[in-house]
């Protein structure tokens, strides 16, 4: 995966459309992270429009389930959470992640701490691979065997 290589050292990819189930309905997560430096899971999710205030809930709770249902709490930081959307409007940006107590970001990592920051792809890289992710095609289901 040539994106991977882009987002820079560190990064280890965990899945694509990567499955989660909350009570009785399944989700996917764009794409799924490990950061081996960081020693975290990032989830990155990607919206073809205008960033909204609602993606950012929609982000929070993929990044509130991977935490609890994913991370390995002994071992693991808390996860990190990163909207890559074609564009933003910072002031709904700011009032977005203003509430929450978990480190999410909007391409400028607005939010997230400036060591974190350091370690992970600068915004232009993430929205080359954006492209790239958004116009490949979709991984095929498995068959039942």
């Amino acid at each position: 995966m040539r994106f991977l290589t882009e987002l820079g050292v560190g990064f280890a990819f965990v899945g694509r459309q990567y499955p989660i189930v909350v009570g009785d309905s399944e989700y996917r997560i764009d794409l799924l992270f490990y950061h081996c430096k960081l020693h975290c899971y990032v989830v990155l999710e990607l919206k073809t429009r205008k960033a909204r205030a609602e993606h950012f809930g929609q982000l929070g709770f993929y990044v509130s389930v991977v935490d609890d249902l994913v991370r390995d709490k002994e071992r693991d930081e808390p996860t990190l959470g990163i909207l890559i959307a074609e564009s933003r409007d910072r002031a709904m940006v700011e009032y977005a992640l203003r509430g929450y107590n978990t480190p999410l970001a909007v391409s400028t990592y607005a939010g997230l701490p400036e060591g974190v920051r350091e370690l992970l792809p600068s915004a232009e890289d993430l929205s080359r691979i954006a492209d790239h992710v958004l116009n490949a095609p979709a991984p095929s289901e498995p068959e039942d065997g």
